[in-house]
């Protein structure tokens, strides 16, 4: 029996994928549980149309990441904060203020998770954080923070 899975089954095969199965196995247990549909001819040409639109949508996802990446490359974010003598800031420079501040300046609208920073920054100094717009684009972004005069 031939049947295209819905969602991945291990030991079997990954959602998109048309496998060959017993009768019994696809009949009362893939079918009934709603991991598999029956690869008829109409299902097949369905599933490659599907597969045809999600590669160009991927294609598509990462030459817009590749685009706003350009954007960012050799961004430098200026941060004037309130610190003590040891360099150590009151406060801190979090995700959402470097987001807010990489938006005043683009196109787009750069996602607060894009931005890889482990913990806030909390002392004077520059720092390179990682952006992640794509799973296989990231670029970094310079972030300086110096001590605020008064």
């Amino acid at each position: 029996m031939k049947l295209i899975l819905k969602k991945d089954v291990p030991n079997l095969g990954d959602a998109g994928e048309v496998v060959q199965v017993k009768a019994g196995y696809g009949r009362n247990y893939l079918l009934p549980q709603g991991l598999a549909y029956v690869a008829s001819a109409a299902n097949i040409q369905m599933l490659e149309e599907e597969q045809a639109q999600a590669r160009e949508r991927k294609r598509r996802d990462f030459l817009e990441a590749r685009r706003r990446a350009s954007q960012l490359e050799g961004l430098t974010l200026s941060f004037t904060e309130r610190a003590g003598d040891d360099g150590k800031l009151f406060g801190s420079v979090s995700v959402a203020d470097i987001v807010e501040r990489a938006n005043a300046g683009l196109d787009f609208e750069l996602d607060k998770k894009a931005v890889q920073l482990d913990e806030p920054l909390k002392s004077i100094g520059s720092f390179e954080v990682p952006v992640r717009l794509h799973a296989d684009v990231a670029v970094h972004v310079t972030v300086e923070v110096e001590r605020e005069e008064g």
